[in-house]
């Protein structure tokens, strides 16, 4: 598998923390941004125009384009962080043959509509080889990744010597990488964690308590890990860092765009309000949607799940929903 020339796919904040860890172990990038604009003034000035801009580049170490066709040709190697709602916008305007390359998925979400986590959507989509496909989960945010703290993140291949060997061009002084086999199983959490978060930041908003919010997550992990036991079955230690950890991270976090969308609707404003306030994507709100329909083939029980798209699709009063979870909680 080859690692020798790296394509960042994505313009956004996640996007722009990877490539500065990229860049810290190889002589060069190639990075694919949408809009021209954004990189002339990338160029310009020396960092992102947008996101992160306290973070320095050395520009002339950038292959930019906006051209994704350009970028996925030159590329072995496609690290994909675009937002998992405009994702499938963006991949559907590859025209070239991309089966032989090595994709590296860092989109925090599903897509919508497909209701396919990333990895099996280039399979099947593209005919890249299973073999060929990693991920990288947390837990960890750019911002602290920018701001060069400790920073952990999981790197997911049916190969852990892949694994191995692409984790090694993230790490640096600041940032441990750790390999896993878990694939499939590393999706779907950071999914779900997304959608706890909202239920979180809920709580949050409307003052219920650390009490509250340590319950809730205690039984979130339950219910994540009786999800993806049941659509991708194997052994794994749900108290690992890449599940329960990125829980913890995102539910908690200032960071956490998820938490500040479900704080706002937990003190009281509309679903619609909170996504007009949000300057970036909540995943979480799209991936409530998506795990709900395929939980449809599955049965799991997933009360926290069923309340937050309850409040979100349904309109639900988002106060007396979580005090009426509360309830059930063990």
């Amino acid at each position: 598998m080859s690692f020798n020339k790296i394509a960042v796919m994505g313009g956004g904040s996640w996007a722009t923390a990877l490539a500065k860890l990229l860049l810290r172990n190889c002589k060069e990038i190639l990075w694919y941004m949408r809009r021209d604009d954004r990189i002339e003034d990338f160029i310009r000035i020396g960092h992102n125009p947008a996101y992160l801009t306290d973070v320095e580049f050395d520009v002339s170490r950038i292959h930019f384009s906006s051209d994704i066709n350009q970028v996925c040709t030159e590329a072995a190697a496609l690290l994909l962080v675009m937002p998992s709602p405009y994702f499938k916008g963006h991949i559907e305007k590859i025209t070239v043959d991309i089966s032989d390359k090595t994709i590296i998925s860092a989109v925090k979400g599903i897509i919508p509509g497909e209701n396919e986590i990333v990895t099996d959507f280039m399979v099947n989509k593209f005919g890249v080889s299973p073999e060929k496909v990693l991920v990288v989960a947390g837990p960890c945010h750019a911002e602290e990744v920018a701001l060069s703290r400790p920073s952990f993140l999981t790197v997911g291949c049916h190969d852990v010597a892949y694994a191995e060997e692409f984790g090694k061009l993230l790490q640096s002084t600041s940032t441990r990488t750790i390999p896993s086999s878990d694939v499939e199983g590393i999706e779907y959490a950071a999914v779900l964690k997304n959608v706890y978060s909202i239920a979180a930041g809920i709580v949050h908003g409307m003052k219920g308590g650390d009490n509250f919010i340590a319950m809730l997550v205690s039984n979130a992990i339950r219910e994540m890990e009786r999800f993806v036991d049941e659509v991708c079955p194997r052994p794994r230690n749900i108290c690992d860092s890449v599940y329960l950890g990125d829980l913890l991270v995102t539910a908690y976090s200032r960071f956490s765009r998820n938490h500040n969308f479900g704080s706002i609707i937990g003190k009281g404003y509309s679903v619609a309000t909170a996504k007009m306030e949000m300057e970036q994507t909540a995943e979480g709100y799209y991936g409530t949607k998506c795990i709900k329909e395929i939980n449809k083939h599955y049965g799991v029980e997933m009360p926290i799940l069923d309340t937050v798209y309850d409040i979100l699709y349904r309109h639900a009063n988002a106060e007396r929903a979580m005090r009426a979870l509360g309830k059930w909680f063990v």
